[in-house]
């Protein structure tokens, strides 16, 4: 046994770190809501995508808050390499979603496809899934076979957004006429799918800590 869950046996458990996950969950999960709204509406463009920026932002400092804290604090509720990871991934998540909105206020493409609106909200929907699973961290024990079935729906979700990236770029190379356009959306849809992938990253690390401590 590990020396870090010897002493969690004796000593009272830092509070600080669960507390933090479930901060950047929940902005994960903001910043998808308003990158959903971003791709269904097509409007205020500008508007939502520095709201994105912002919640982008607040997860850069939620992020910095638990590496320090991870340097001063002795006993931690997991394994310090593991909240870091849970951290990093989540962190990452942010930041892609950040780049789908960036690029389109970069780029601004003539219009959206519906499948970046379907893809938008399978990032919405993987997002709350982790969200639900940090949620649950605290239970782990008692609740890992919860937390497994969030983890199994982001990847299914991962699934299906691979799948639907594939028919989009297809469907692109075959009737988008404008170069330019499809250069345009050829690189929104990729960081969209890329947004869905490093949520599924979360998933993973959160598969590898129930092993760890359920």
């Amino acid at each position: 046994m590990k020396i870090n869950s010897i002493f969690s046996y004796f000593t009272p458990k830092d509070t600080k770190f669960i507390p933090m996950l479930k901060e950047t969950a929940s902005i994960l999960v903001e910043a998808s809501i308003l990158l959903e709204l971003l791709f269904s509406s097509g409007k205020r463009i500008k508007d939502l995508c520095q709201q994105i920026k912002a919640e982008e932002n607040k997860g850069d400092k939620v992020a910095g808050r638990i590496s320090k804290a991870l340097n001063e604090t002795f006993i931690t509720p997991f394994d310090r390499e593991d909240i870091n990871a849970l951290s990093d991934e989540m962190d990452d998540a942010i930041d892609c979603i950040n780049r789908s909105a960036q690029k389109v206020l970069m780029y601004l493409p003539g219009n959206l496809p519906k499948s970046m609106v379907k893809m938008a909200g399978i990032v919405r929907k993987a997002a709350e899934f982790v969200q639900n699973a940090v949620n649950e961290l605290p239970r782990m024990k008692k609740n890992d076979q919860q937390i497994r079935k969030y983890c199994k729906e982001i990847k299914r979700l991962e699934e299906t957004a691979d799948s639907l990236y594939a028919q989009e770029i297809m469907t692109l190379f075959r009737e988008e006429k404008n170069i330019v356009e499809l250069i345009k959306l050829k690189e929104i849809i990729l960081e969209l799918e890329m947004s869905v992938n490093k949520i599924n990253g979360v998933g993973k690390v959160l598969k590898a800590m129930i092993v760890k401590y359920a």
